[in-house]
């Protein structure tokens, strides 16, 4: 058996399989926003530098990762493939589209939708603002739940037991002033929203940004999302922001309602 093929085992044995390993190499130079030296990923993997060293290789191989002349590592246009694939197929997204513009119409403000995975909100459409001042968050783009309004909204429609074991994976980290520190303050929070129906962020996640944010929920197609209008805080207040909850909810509850009609339960071994 050659060596690489034991150590694939013995990472496999230990619940650190080289797929799992070769993601989050992935994932650590696909998220950057600059190409990334064999040190920064080295730091922010924690691999063995043989096992990086091959895994590096293989996703350049693949045309996952390209190598710069400078020795550093950028995404390969291999991933645009994949990216055009999931997005030309992504119904849940063109299921929503009017109702953003709808939104984007009323406030003239930044309108997003995000799918919640896990700890995380991962942007998957957004109409941008009429105003001059934009916002700088981008499709594909993924923020923490816990201190986002369009996180919050969508943690709230998730089950005690669910929430629960999510609040437990979650770093609290202070990004501003007003982010939450802990687990107990975010899910007392959570209490909230559910009762009110829709979410703040009182510049949580960035400062002089706020928003209000509804959640949807369809369990037949396992989604958890939820629909926000974003602006900056000098122009936006939060008086503003509650005079547009209810629509913000009216939007999200069409949402889940035609996406339940138009896609339906989601089959058995599907």
């Amino acid at each position: 058996m050659s060596r690489n093929r034991a150590n694939d085992l013995q990472e496999e044995a230990a619940g650190t399989g080289t797929l799992g390993k070769a993601m989050a190499v992935l994932e650590a130079v696909a998220m950057a926003d600059r190409p990334q030296r064999f040190t920064d990923i080295l730091q922010s993997v924690r691999q063995p530098r043989g096992t990086l060293h091959r895994l590096l290789g293989h996703l350049v191989e693949e045309g996952l990762l390209v190598q710069r002349r400078d020795l550093s590592y950028e995404p390969g246009l291999r991933l645009l493939k994949f990216a055009y694939r999931s997005w030309s197929g992504n119904r849940f997204r063109d299921i929503a589209e009017p109702h953003l513009l709808r939104l984007h119409e009323l406030t003239g403000e930044t309108v997003h939708l995000g799918v919640l995975r896990e700890t995380e909100i991962i942007y998957v459409d957004k109409v941008e603002s009429r105003q001059t001042v934009r916002m700088s968050s981008q499709i594909g783009k993924a923020s923490p739940a816990y201190c986002t309004g369009i996180g919050k909204a969508a943690l709230s429609s998730l089950s005690p037991s669910e929430l629960e074991r999510i609040a437990a994976k979650l770093e609290f980290r202070p990004f501003t002033a007003h982010t939450h520190r802990s687990a107990q303050s975010l899910l007392a929070e959570i209490e909230e929203i559910r009762r009110d129906g829709h979410a703040f962020d009182r510049e949580e996640h960035e400062a002089e940004i706020c928003c209000v944010a509804a959640p949807i929920a369809v369990r037949e197609q396992d989604l958890v999302a939820g629909v926000s209008v974003t602006g900056p805080s000098y122009r936006v207040n939060m008086e503003q922001l509650a005079a547009w909850a209810a629509d913000v909810r009216r939007a999200a509850a069409a949402i889940e309602e035609e996406v339940r009609i138009r896609l339906g339960p989601r089959r058995e071994g599907r």
